[in-house]
């Protein structure tokens, strides 16, 4: 048996196989309730009303992880791995029932926003324990097994929310990740060591830079609620106040979000935390793709959600493909992925604007462009994220890790509030509907495209960063 074949048996057999599925499945519920809430998000708007709130289901749910994110490490700390995954499923859990009893968009909201706490919980201790309860060898393979799930969450995910959507029983989505919950506490407490280790003093907890953070970002949710571009425009001016005070705190203070000096003109980190958040924030228009599907082009909420998701999936392939490139197939990696995420997000602007509910070639047009941004931005992710800890000074290893995922939720927190400004602007809002998407799906598209465009600036520089 070869030495490849030998490590993935001995993740999977033995002990070592609950442990992978404890840590691997609470990342695939993170990312399985993400895509059950984007396909079903239509028919909960048609219930319960909150269509001007519909951007905020997801602005919420990761400002929230990110909160959760962040306090991972003392958590795992104060409690041990079992308590800690056991709060964080209290937490999903409860979440969730506050979605599937809903009876507002504002109950709703504060449903995803408890769930979305737990989610970064969950997503954040997948990869904190692995150092933990796996032997070092183990390490590579851990690491692209609990990754993986954000695959399978794209097949899982818009079938759930399709399944439940097309039968008129959206609460029974959020209700069916209940018995979920449950039975994963199961496994957890089986699985996981119950006392705490000694793993040092906790690094001081940013609290300014996370207020600020969460404070930029629902300064412009709060101003995407309003019609008026005055009120969009203030919402816009405060965040990046806001965003710059962060900065400013984080190039001064003591206690960080990011490694020492990453924010700094000179610094490669910049470069590569600027590509990263760029090709992030245009996939955070993935989160109106349903609505446009079935509002324009006459999609079931099943296929809609399966077709919101061939981004994630390009990705995903993308990022499979890529991942053993080495010497100049890397910067051509880190190069390429913003040029085929604008190609991406051109189309899309040209296509889904086009009312049509039985041209195949149209959806055929709009499905090539989605699985285009993905694929564009899976084929240098990997070697952006490993550039990072690779410029990074030894003593700030530990902070560089934790960056990478702050500066994503970051990036995805704030497009998809500026998706709901612009959404609205462009007439989402608009009584009659039709004419209101299509122009609001010119403009989302079309503006959100700056981003992977300024990403090919960003990304040539980040290519040489060393």
């Amino acid at each position: 048996m070869s030495s490849h074949e030998r490590n993935w048996g001995d993740l999977l057999s033995g002990q070592n196989a609950a442990r992978s599925a404890a840590l691997s499945g609470g990342v695939a519920l993170h990312a399985i309730n993400i895509y059950i809430a984007t396909t079903v998000l239509p028919s909960v708007v048609q219930e319960i009303g909150g269509l001007n709130l519909y951007a905020w289901n997801t602005t919420l749910f990761v400002v929230a992880s990110i909160l959760g994110s962040a306090l991972t490490s003392r958590t795992l700390n104060r409690t041990g791995a079992r308590g800690a995954y056991m709060i964080a499923i209290a937490l999903f859990l409860a979440g969730s029932l506050l979605c599937a009893l809903a009876p507002s968009m504002l109950v709703m909201l504060l449903g995803r926003t408890v769930q979305g706490l737990g989610g970064g919980f969950l997503f954040a201790l997948g990869y904190a324990m692995i150092y933990e309860v796996f032997e070092k060898s183990l390490w590579p393979r851990a690491f692209a097994l609990v990754s993986g799930m954000w695959g399978v969450a794209t097949l899982v995910g818009p079938a759930i929310g399709g399944i439940f959507a097309d039968i008129n029983a959206w609460r029974m989505a959020f209700g069916f990740l209940v018995p979920i919950s449950l039975l994963y506490a199961w496994l957890i407490w089986r699985a996981l060591p119950a006392d705490a280790q000694d793993r040092g003093p906790a690094a001081p907890l940013p609290g300014i830079q996370l207020l600020l953070l969460t404070a930029a970002v629902l300064a412009i949710s709060l101003g995407s609620t309003k019609v008026e571009l005055s009120y969009n425009l203030l919402g816009v001016g405060v965040a990046i106040f806001l965003v710059a005070i962060l900065v400013r705190r984080e190039l001064k203070g003591d206690a960080g979000l990011l490694p020492r000096n990453a924010l700094r003109l000179h610094s490669p980190l910049l470069m590569l935390y600027l590509t990263i958040g760029l090709l992030v924030i245009g996939m955070t228009s993935e989160t109106f793709v349903p609505y446009f599907l079935q509002h324009l082009h006459g999609q079931s909420p099943l296929m809609s959600g399966y077709l919101a998701a061939l981004m994630a999936a390009g990705w995903t392939l993308a990022e499979v493909w890529s991942s053993g490139w080495q010497g100049k197939r890397i910067t051509l990696a880190i190069v390429i992925g913003p040029v085929l995420v604008l190609a991406g997000m051109v189309m899309l602007s040209l296509a889904t604007p086009v009312q049509s509910t039985e041209g195949i070639t149209l959806l055929v047009a709009i499905s090539l462009a989605l699985l285009l941004v993905g694929f564009g931005i899976g084929i240098g992710w990997p070697h952006l994220l490993t550039r990072v800890l690779e410029v990074t000074p030894a003593e700030d290893q530990d902070a560089a890790a934790t960056s990478i995922s702050t500066v994503q939720l970051f990036a995805t927190a704030l497009g998809a509030a500026l998706s709901g400004m612009l959404a609205n602007m462009g007439g989402l809002n608009v009584p009659g509907g039709t004419e209101g998407a299509i122009s609001a799906s010119r403009v989302l598209f079309g503006v959100l495209a700056l981003a992977p465009l300024l990403a090919i600036y960003s990304a040539s520089r980040a290519a040489k960063a060393r």
